[in-house]
């Protein structure tokens, strides 16, 4: 049996996450790449800003950090070119993520640091009062936008790539048994790693927008997503309101602190640096 409570901070429980919320099935399952990972416990690190998905540092039992708003890949930049022996794991959100932090996601993708991105896409901001975040489709309502939001929305895993990501994955909350491989996968690369998951919010973005409970959001992952081997040979109309899962790019390029080191031994030797 997988021993959840080594990794867990019991004197913090019960969480505070709603009843339904994703958050909960993204941590087990990030929990679970981490045991079969076989990494010592003292080289992890988890940075998160703030948010729903930012919450999760605070129940596991590991060196953490919990930052402010739109802030987690800036703190992960700093402590992984101070230390770069640690593995900087950053928890996050599609607002924490891509709205706030939207630089500091870019520029981290095109510097290809060696850091792993967990982002908990719930379409909303769930934390601050069910306002429309950057990943809320078309038309989709939220509290500031009543009669639907008319901004198109993020495909953050697109952005990610064309910003310089090495390793883009996708998944949902309904797919648990496939998070934590992808997690693995993505805590393996040598290079800016993402992997986003399609969380339910039943609080805000499923009331609100009249899709049910949590269970009939999981089951909407359920039937409109597709494997990305099987939407390659889609056309794209076929694949419109669809959820593409599994490893969407995958490249590789040298990463940032390794470029760094080269230029630092390459002005010390020529005398350049004492």
């Amino acid at each position: 049996m997988f021993p959840y409570s080594k990794y867990l901070r019991t004197n913090r429980l019960p969480h505070i996450w709603c009843t339904g919320c994703g958050c909960g099935i993204i941590l087990k399952a990030m929990l679970r790449a981490v045991d079969r990972s076989g990494i010592d416990r003292n080289t992890l690190i988890f940075v998160s800003g703030i948010g729903c998905s930012s919450r999760t540092p605070g129940y596991i039992d590991f060196d953490t950090l919990h930052t402010t708003h739109g802030r987690a890949l800036a703190f992960a930049t700093g402590i992984k070119l101070a230390k770069p022996e640690m593995k900087v794991i950053v928890l996050t959100g599609d607002g924490d993520a891509c709205a706030i932090g939207g630089n500091h996601f870019i520029h981290a993708a095109r510097r290809n640091l060696d850091l792993t991105v967990i982002l908990y896409n719930n379409r909303i901001y769930g934390m601050t009062g069910g306002q429309p975040s950057p990943t809320t489709p078309y038309g989709e309502k939220g509290t500031t936008a009543p009669y639907g939001s008319i901004e198109p929305s993020f495909d953050v895993c697109r952005l990610a790539a064309a910003a310089g990501a090495v390793f883009v994955a996708r998944s949902t909350c309904y797919h648990a048994t496939q998070l934590d491989k992808l997690i693995l996968k993505a805590m393996n690369i040598k290079g800016f790693s993402l992997v986003e998951i399609l969380s339910p919010c039943p609080t805000y973005y499923a009331h609100l927008n009249r899709l049910g409970t949590s269970l009939d959001l999981l089951m909407g992952y359920k039937r409109n997503s597709i494997p990305v081997e099987k939407a390659r040979r889609l056309d794209p109309s076929e694949l419109k309101d669809k959820i593409v899962t599994g490893v969407i790019y995958k490249t590789e390029r040298p990463e940032y602190f390794e470029e760094y080191h080269k230029l630092q031994q390459g002005i010390t030797e020529n005398g350049r640096l004492r």
